[in-house]
């Protein structure tokens, strides 16, 4: 079985793209603050949390993203350690959604030290549920996912192989990756990131969108 959340582009990037910044901290580790501006326009525009990005969901413009995406870095600003913890991101998001009064959408953990069959089950449910992923990946043994090292990313797709392996639509510097997901989950390394899992209240509960053949072609 194969889920793909449809997403949106930005000129030709699928999602936002931090090498768009000019700000130096951002450029380098303004990661997590993609994250939170990817998930706001895809709320928007998907799940109706008007609240959450000040432009338009449906046709969205670099020039704004930029905009916006400053306005989020005093929420989930760069740090000399990053935003190492789960928690950073939740604290940091919760009071941007505070500030802005929206109060439909709440966050749990699941850390990286979870089962990897019990994660996988958790980020299916939530791809089930039309709701992107933001993933903390930070210390990797595996050389193939060194762009995914001390990052945040959002996980937008899953697909269950004929062999039985997991594999996850990742989404990151504006382009999206088929990553296995045991392979990403199982770093290596005692110090773990691991998912963010977005809840919406009840009265904003939809059934999941997936992408079409068309817009899963747009994946880079």
């Amino acid at each position: 079985m194969k889920r793909q959340l449809p997403f949106f582009q930005i000129e030709d990037c699928y999602g936002g793209c931090q090498d768009w910044f000019v700000d130096h901290w951002m450029k380098i580790g303004g990661c997590a603050a993609v994250t939170a501006c990817d998930s706001c326009i895809y709320l928007k525009r998907y799940k109706g949390l008007a609240k959450l990005y000040p432009f338009n969901p449906y046709a969205p413009l670099k020039l704004d993203w930029l905009r916006f995406a400053a306005g989020m870095k005093p929420f989930l600003r760069p740090r000399w350690h990053g935003i190492n913890r789960l928690e950073l991101y939740m604290d940091g998001f919760g009071e941007y959604l505070r500030r802005v009064g929206e109060t439909s959408l709440t966050m749990r953990p699941l850390p990286g030290d979870t089962a990897a069959p019990l994660a996988a089950k958790a980020l299916m449910e939530q791809i089930d549920a039309g709701l992107p992923v933001p993933c903390l990946t930070l210390k990797h043994q595996d050389p193939d996912l060194a762009d995914y090292v001390w990052h945040w990313f959002l996980l937008t797709g899953y697909e269950e192989t004929e062999t039985g392996s997991l594999l996850v639509k990742a989404v990151t510097y504006g382009r999206a990756r088929w990553l296995n997901f045991a392979q990403l989950w199982n770093t290596g390394y005692s110090e773990k990131g691991g998912l963010v899992l977005y809840q919406l209240s009840q009265k904003l509960a939809q059934p999941a969108a997936f992408a079409t053949k068309s817009l899963a072609k747009t994946a880079r």
